[in-house]
């Protein structure tokens, strides 16, 4: 499973991400997507944990949790529509 982690500050790192996820299992991989033509963050990142039960304590946690100034949206990730 995929966590979509939204409403992120435009100043996170992916170091942030690790630090934060890391408290709930191994982090396998954190991405912060950014915009194709500025380069700048887009305020969500996808974090992936080393099992579901991780992700599952790591999303009814965060979910909510302020960090940075703002509240994050932390749930599974769905997968990408195709247009």
């Amino acid at each position: 499973m995929t966590i979509y982690v939204g409403n992120l500050s435009f100043d996170v790192t992916q170091d942030d991400l690790v630090s934060v996820f890391s408290d709930y299992g191994k982090v396998n991989k954190a991405f912060l997507p950014t915009d194709r033509e500025t380069g700048k963050l887009r305020g969500f990142a996808f974090v992936d944990l080393a099992n579901d039960d991780e992700e599952l304590e790591a999303i009814e946690a965060l979910d909510g949790a302020s960090w940075m100034g703002r509240n994050m949206k932390v749930n599974k990730a769905r997968p990408r529509e195709r247009k």
